[in-house]
């Protein structure tokens, strides 16, 4: 037998565990401006509406009959539904359910999706401890902290190894979020995040399939019962992060430290949080809005379309370039589908993605007049898109920045469209409203459970 001794780890790297640790342990409450504050509230809102409109979905369907197999005991609910089970399974499906729209808060420094795996363990963990908002609020900023700085370390390299990075740094963040919550010393929160470094989840095979957000809810529950045990005196690695064989060397060959050290406790990375006005991977946004902007200004009638072409960034057809998706969760990774009904509805939310308008014809004939062509020169952000018409005529429009974007966020009075566009449907606009005004004062509760309770029944 011949066995490789070429190491190529780092052998002296800085203690990023500990840091970490430290950092989520003894930060002050609320140790932030009013910027990084209002993020927290939003990614909440937002969290909370794309799980509450997710709550009946076949995915959300299939993993809670898995669940309730295992007669759980009822420790916490499941949002939008009547179903109770244990805390670890509450934070697996409101994980599940928040990511199963691809309508979720994404970290555009690395495309992470924060907020799933960190509130959804979150949550569970302060409904069955009575936790108040302003823990709640602290534990998000710092936990979302800890995944979206680890994923700076390693994003690109260990994302296109094929990786899913929201659930690979996802059991972290949940893991530091769950014993800042518990009020863990910071050896006990080392070892948390500890814990949790050895169950990375998730494979980017998985997208267009209700795998994919099984990825933030297995992390969910991950991270959640990973400070259960540091809890209780389980012991990890305390280098469990950056040893030559910890987590980040064994899965990325990009290892940038100084991502994780740099101003900790001084630049949050929630300021870097975004939302979806689009219901699908968010390297389609700018060709959607793009589609959409051009045929709103010029007054296009869909059916004098000859044909759509659109030079975008390499990564927009590796990870949107299905053709001709079947169903709605393929349609999501699909540029084609997205454009097409950007462009019929004037809109791309989660209806635009039902398995019935997935397959219309008037749908699929204009998706199959939608060209795309892979441009080096064009940013991930960007794109230039041209809107062919029958009679000859040309429109055209490259867009720098898609509305959703940090460069043009989503406005306080657009997430609350958004979250009743996803949960009036489930609970009626009345409760609806109810519930966006518990999320702006979320600060202020003195149980966090009574807001997960307001979505059941």
């Amino acid at each position: 037998m011949t066995v490789n001794t070429t190491v190529r780890a780092q052998t002296d790297a800085p203690a990023v565990t500990e840091q970490l640790a430290k950092f989520v342990t003894h930060h002050p409450s609320r140790g932030w401006n009013d910027e990084v504050e209002a993020q927290a509230v939003r990614t909440f809102l937002n969290w909370l509406g794309c799980a509450v409109g997710a709550s009946h979905h076949a995915t959300v369907d299939a993993a809670l009959g898995a669940v309730n197999v295992l007669q759980p005991s009822g420790q916490a609910g499941i949002l939008g539904r009547n179903d109770r089970v244990d805390i670890a399974s509450a934070a697996l499906i409101n994980g599940i359910s928040s990511h199963t729209f691809d309508f979720d808060d994404t970290h555009l420094k690395t495309i992470i999706h924060p907020a799933g795996p960190v509130a959804s363990a979150l949550l569970a963990l302060g409904e069955h401890t009575h936790a108040n908002g302003r823990d709640f609020l602290d534990a998000l900023v710092l936990g979302i902290d800890v995944a979206c700085r680890v994923g700076n370390a390693m994003y690109p390299d260990h994302y296109d190894r094929g990786w899913h990075i929201t659930g690979t740094t996802g059991m972290l963040g949940g893991a530091a979020a769950c014993a800042r919550m518990l009020k863990l010393d910071a050896h006990k929160t080392q070892m948390a995040i500890g814990i949790a470094a050895s169950q990375p989840v998730g494979l980017r095979e998985q997208f267009g399939t209700m795998t994919k957000p099984l990825h933030p809810g297995a992390a969910a529950r991950a991270g959640l019962m990973s400070a259960l045990m540091a809890q209780h005196g389980y012991t990890a690695s305390l280098r469990a992060l950056e040893a030559p064989r910890g987590l980040m060397q064994t899965i990325s060959d990009k290892c940038d430290w100084n991502e994780i050290s740099g101003e900790l406790g001084e630049r949050f990375e929630i300021s870097f949080n975004s939302y979806k006005p689009f219901a699908c991977g968010i390297v389609i946004h700018p060709s959607i809005d793009a589609c959409v902007t051009l045929v709103q200004q010029h007054k296009i009638d869909p059916l004098a379309i000859e044909r759509i072409e659109l030079r975008v960034h390499p990564l927009v057809l590796e990870l949107t370039g299905k053709k001709t998706p079947s169903d709605g969760l393929q349609a999501k990774f699909s540029v084609f589908h997205s454009c097409a009904a950007g462009i019929l509805f004037g809109q791309a939310g989660e209806h635009q993605y039902e398995d019935e308008i997935v397959q219309r014809v008037d749908v699929i004939a204009l998706r199959d007049r939608i060209n795309a062509t892979v441009d080096t020169r064009i940013a991930e952000a960007s794109v230039d898109a041209t809107i062919h018409l029958k009679n000859g005529a040309h429109h055209h429009l490259f867009l720098k920045h898609a509305i959703g974007s940090l460069q043009r966020p989503m406005t306080n009075t657009l997430l609350e469209q958004k979250f009743h566009n996803l949960v009036d449907s489930v609970l009626g606009a009345v409760r609806a409203n109810g519930l966006i005004a518990q999320a702006w004062d979320f600060a202020n509760a003195s149980d966090v459970g009574e807001i997960a309770r307001a979505t059941q029944g």
